[in-house]
């Protein structure tokens, strides 16, 4: 055999192993790519936020702490009533939307109260004093109501502030007190619970500023 048709011979048999070669591998590396491919992908795909089931329950707003639940029998807050000899410009914040009355001294609050004011916007707004008349009963025939620890603060007896109503032998409503610092229920004057109003009867002075807004 000459030297070329060696070398021919040689080169085609290489060229064949080659080729094989590349036949046996190329399938595989094809699928590793596109396996890799895939991972990657899927990979890079945003996850699904798993959406809860239940519904999260409207909370309501809380009391603040120093307030009590509301009830007609006691004071609105849990601390003493301040001492009102200590303050030189002591006035009364009253709060027809929040259904409140604030005990301030120029313009730091010194108590809070649950109160209720005038139904149909039947409490006069605007600034006012303290008057003379107070005492511990009254009734009022034409609105079968009274009340107890009144004191005066526009119209010489005619708009008080006083407890929750009462019959004609001083026996609590308890239906209209129960109502307090929830809603404007009264004929007009402002509503207060018992010892709070039994409280501002005691203490509050003739002459003290009210301002009702």
């Amino acid at each position: 055999m000459s030297r070329l048709s060696k070398m021919l011979t040689v080169g085609g048999i290489l060229f064949l192993v080659i080729f094989l070669i590349s036949l046996r591998f190329h399938p595989a590396t094809t699928k590793v790519k596109k396996q890799n491919l895939d991972q990657v992908t899927v990979s890079n795909l945003p996850k699904e936020k798993k959406s809860s089931k239940k519904a999260k329950k409207a909370t309501k707003p809380k009391r603040p702490a120093y307030m009590r639940a509301v009830n007609w029998q006691k004071s609105s807050e849990v601390k003493p009533y301040p001492d009102l000899t200590k303050y030189t410009d002591v006035w009364l914040d009253v709060s027809i939307a929040k259904q409140r009355v604030y005990i301030r001294n120029k313009q730091t609050r010194l108590y809070t109260m649950y109160a209720s004011t005038g139904e149909n916007n039947s409490t006069p707004t605007g600034t006012y004093h303290i008057q003379a008349e107070r005492g511990e009963f009254f009734y009022n025939a034409q609105s079968k109501e009274g009340a107890k620890y009144y004191v005066s603060w526009k119209d010489h007896g005619i708009y008080l502030f006083h407890s929750v109503p009462t019959d004609q032998q001083g026996k609590f409503l308890v239906n209209e007190a129960e109502k307090l610092g929830k809603k404007a229920n009264s004929h007009g004057c402002v509503r207060l619970s018992v010892p709070d109003a039994k409280w501002l009867y005691t203490h509050i002075k003739e002459g003290t500023k009210v301002v009702i807004h």
